[in-house]
């Protein structure tokens, strides 16, 4: 196998996606990084966001790029009143009886997809789709945009984080939550926002996922653990970090296929969770300890 076969048949694959592994991290890590839990019905809300977007392209037949705000209000949405109907009654209890309610409500979104929506595979465009060449490199225009897309909104997250007010008092939340409450930080504004953020970015990572591949009522179920490993490996609470994990995360599991059989690459995603739990449990970026 030559050099230039080895980048177009598994890393510009496996950039593609880690890409969007790091789009659902990302909302992985805020949470826990907020919340102190992880959040289990994750990926199945990056499910409903993929469906809300060809909902939107089925009714009004515009291109996926152009529902996936639509799908990110809608998720979003969602995610907050999940949370104000489920989980805000929870706050005060062991942080273990809301995993385990994440779980159920990871359930509830798989059914209410599979019902409205069916249980038959779907796509937003029909047809085959050609590669350009780019100097013997081979790659899709949605590939570019998957890439492109990831680093826009990873890099405006960035910026809100680190220059608005409501940025600022979210990594405040994150380092001290009791000392951040004595400073007078509204916690149900930031936990509000913090949903926000996640619902969209979840939307994000399941809209991009079916314009790369096709829409399952489990694609979402399936995401879940690399996108969990993504944010462990880079450091929970660490949105770089998610970014940085994910990446690894996605070639990892397309380079694994030189050497096992295509039905275990979602192994590599486990393996890669159990080492770093193991070896260095804040990550590559030190973020927090699960």
């Amino acid at each position: 196998m030559g050099f230039l076969e080895l980048i177009n048949f598994y890393v510009i694959p496996g950039v593609v996606l880690g890409s969007i592994y790091a789009l659902g991290a990302v909302g992985i890590t805020l949470v826990f990084a907020i919340l102190r839990y992880a959040h289990l019905a994750h990926g199945d809300l990056a499910t409903l966001g993929a469906f809300l977007a060809l909902a939107v392209v089925t009714a009004l037949g515009l291109p996926p790029l152009v529902a996936l705000p639509v799908a990110m209000i809608g998720t979003a949405a969602v995610a907050v009143g999940i949370d104000k109907a489920f989980y805000e009654h929870l706050r005060e209890r062991p942080k273990i009886v809301t995993v385990m309610a994440s779980l159920g409500i990871a359930l509830m979104v798989r059914s209410v997809v599979q019902v409205v929506w069916g249980v038959d595979s779907e796509s937003y465009v029909r047809g085959i789709v050609r590669p350009e060449n780019y100097f013997g490199l081979r790659i899709k225009d949605r590939e570019i945009y998957t890439v492109v897309f990831m680093i826009g909104l990873v890099g405006v997250l960035q910026l809100f984080l680190v220059k608005s007010k409501w940025g600022k008092a979210m990594r405040a939340m994150s380092d001290n939550p009791n000392l951040a409450l004595l400073s007078g930080i509204d916690n149900k504004k930031v936990v509000m926002l913090t949903w926000i953020i996640a619902g969209g970015l979840c939307a994000a990572a399941g809209v991009f996922l079916g314009i790369n591949t096709e829409l399952k009522s489990m694609m979402g179920w399936h995401m879940l653990l690399p996108m969990f490993a993504a944010a462990i490996l880079g450091g929970v609470g660490r949105v770089e970090g998610a970014v940085l994990g994910g990446l690894i995360v996605g070639i990892a599991e397309e380079l694994s296929v030189l050497v096992l059989p295509s039905e275990y690459k979602a192994a590599m995603a486990f393996v890669i969770l159990l080492f770093m739990l193991l070896v260095r449990p804040t990550g590559l970026l030190r973020g927090k300890v699960l």
